[in-house]
C-alpha cells in the first residue's frame, strides 16, 4: 500500500515540476537559463520525491492498526487504501477522512497548479503571432499535456467506480487504468517526440525500398 500510494504521489507532483518547466520555458524564455538550472531542476525533483514518500505515512500506519477479520477479502487489484479501510471492522469515518483529505493534496491540488501553469501558457501563445512559433511552443506541451490527461482521466474513472454503483468488474478496470494502464502509456508518449523514434515508425510502417544501383 505503501509503495503504491508513494509513487503515485510522485507521479502527480513530477507532472507539477513539469508543468512548472513548461511555464518558465514558454513564458520567460530569457529567464529560464537562470531559474530553470540543473541544481534547481534536482531540488524541484526530489522535493516531489520526498514528499511523495512521506505524504502516505501516516494514512498507512494508522490503517495497519486497524481491527480486521480473520479473513479479509479485497475487492480490487492491489492493497488501495480506500478498499482496505473498507474491508475493516473498526470505524472507518476517520481514515476515510483522512483517505480524503490526501487525495485533495494529491490529485486536486496537483491539477490546479497544472491548470494554472498552463492558463498562462497558453495566455503567452496566443500572443505568439507567426505560426510557426504558436506550433513549436504547442509541441513542446503536447506529450506532457496528453500524460495530464490519461493520468488525471484514469483517476476520474477510479473515484466514479468507487462512488457510484457500478458493477465489481467495472470497479476493478478502473482501477488497472489508474495503476497499471497510465504509467505503461506514458513513456511511450514521452518517446513519440524523440526524431529517432518517429523515424523508426515510420520506416517500420512505411518501409522504402532500396534503390538499385546503377
Amino acid at each position: 500500500m505503501y509503495l503504491f500510494h508513494s509513487f503515485s504521489c510522485s507521479e502527480a507532483f513530477i507532472l507539477v515540476v513539469m508543468a512548472y518547466d513548461r511555464y518558465v520555458a514558454i513564458c520567460l524564455p530569457l529567464h529560464y537559463p537562470v531559474l530553470m538550472t540543473p541544481q534547481t531542476s534536482a531540488v524541484l525533483a526530489a522535493s516531489a520525491w520526498l514528499t511523495a514518500l512521506f505524504l502516505p505515512i501516516p494514512a498507512v500506519v494508522q490503517t495497519s492498526q486497524m481491527a480486521f477479520d480473520s479473513t479479509v477479502h479485497i475487492y480490487n487489484c492491489f492493497c488501495d487504501h480506500l478498499a482496505v479501510v473498507q474491508a475493516s471492522c473498526s470505524d472507518t469515518t476517520p481514515q476515510t477522512f483522512m483517505g480524503f483529505c490526501i487525495a485533495m493534496v494529491v490529485s486536486f491540488l496537483p491539477l490546479l497548479l497544472v491548470l494554472f501553469s498552463y492558463a498562462h501558457i497558453l495566455t503567452s501563445v496566443l500572443r505568439i503571432n507567426s505560426q510557426e512559433g504558436r506550433s513549436k511552443a504547442f509541441s513542446t506541451c503536447g506529450s506532457h499535456l496528453l500524460v495530464v490527461g490519461t493520468y488525471y482521466s484514469s483517476i476520474a474513472i477510479a473515484y466514479v467506480a468507487y462512488r457510484a454503483d457500478l458493477p465489481l468488474d467495472f470497479h476493478i478496470m478502473g482501477n488497472v487504468v489508474y495503476a497499471i494502464l497510465t504509467p505503461v502509456l506514458n513513456p511511450l508518449i514521452y518517446t513519440l517526440r524523440n526524431k529517432d523514434i518517429k523515424a523508426a515508425i515510420t520506416n517500420i510502417s512505411c518501409p522504402q525500398e532500396p534503390k538499385n544501383k546503377e
